[in-house]
C-alpha cells in the first residue's frame, strides 16, 4: 500500500525491487544512446538547467529560448524518441486508467543539479496522475498546492521509490531541492535518474474509465 504524503499525493517505497531497477536501468541506458541526455536552457534568459535531459515516448518535453513544449523528436538529433520501457507502460496501468502515457521525462541529477518548485501544466489532458521513478541517489522532493506560495510537505525519494500526484494535486508546484551524492551506487557515475510519466493531450474516456481528475485514487 502507497504512503499518503498529501491529498492526491502517494508514494511507494522501493515499488521496484534492486533487481528490477537494475533491469530498468539498462534498458534506459541502452535508449539513451539513441536519444543522449542534453542540457536544456530557461525561456528567454538562455540560462541552462542544472539537470540533464532526454525523453522516451511519442512527444517528448523541451524547453529552449523559445519556451516549453512537447515535440515529438529529439531537439539535438532531430530523431524520433525511444519508446517507453514496458514496466514503466506496466506501472501506468496500476495506478491509471488507459490510455498509456504518451511521455517519460528523463532527468539525470548529480552534484548540485536541482531542480525549482514548478507545475506539470504544458499537458491539455490532466485526468491521469503524474508517476516518478526514482533510480539511483536519494532526492529531496518537494510538493506544495496548485497556488504558489504556502505550505509545502517534503520527503526523501530512494532507488525504486514511485510517487504519483493526481486529482486536487495534478497541477500542484513541486521540485527537487537536493539530491544525496553517494547515497547509491546504482547510476553509473553517480546521480539520480528521474522518470516521469505524463500524459500530454486528451482521448474520450470509455465506460468503466477513471474521468475527472479529482476521482484519482491509487
Amino acid at each position: 500500500m502507497p504512503l499518503t504524503i498529501a491529498a492526491g499525493v502517494f508514494l511507494w517505497r522501493e515499488k521496484f525491487s534492486p533487481l528490477q531497477q537494475k533491469a530498468l536501468l539498462d534498458e534506459v541506458l541502452e535508449k539513451l544512446k539513441a536519444a543522449p541526455l542534453y542540457r536544456p536552457v530557461m525561456p528567454g534568459t538562455g540560462k541552462a538547467f542544472s539537470a540533464e535531459e532526454s525523453n522516451f515516448g511519442t512527444l517528448g518535453w523541451v524547453a529552449d529560448k523559445n519556451g516549453y513544449r512537447y515535440q515529438a523528436a529529439h531537439p539535438v538529433t532531430a530523431m524520433p524518441w525511444p519508446g517507453i520501457p514496458q514496466a514503466l507502460l506496466d506501472l501506468w496501468s496500476e495506478i491509471n486508467a488507459p490510455p498509456s502515457p504518451q511521455c517519460c521525462l528523463v532527468n539525470l541529477y548529480r552534484g548540485p543539479a536541482k531542480m525549482g518548485l514548478h507545475q506539470d501544466r504544458d499537458e491539455k489532458d490532466i485526468s491521469a496522475a503524474v508517476i516518478g521513478v526514482s533510480l539511483g541517489d536519494e532526492a529531496l522532493f518537494r510538493i506544495g498546492s496548485p497556488t504558489r506560495g504556502g505550505k509545502t510537505a517534503s520527503v526523501t525519494l530512494a532507488s525504486g521509490d514511485v510517487i504519483a500526484f493526481g486529482g486536487v494535486a495534478r497541477l500542484a508546484y513541486h521540485g527537487i531541492d537536493r539530491i544525496k551524492p553517494g547515497s547509491s551506487r546504482l547510476v553509473p557515475g553517480g546521480g539520480r535518474l528521474s522518470l516521469t510519466l505524463r500524459r500530454v493531450s486528451g482521448r474520450p474516456a470509455k465506460a468503466g474509465q477513471i474521468g475527472p481528475a479529482d476521482r484519482f485514487e491509487p
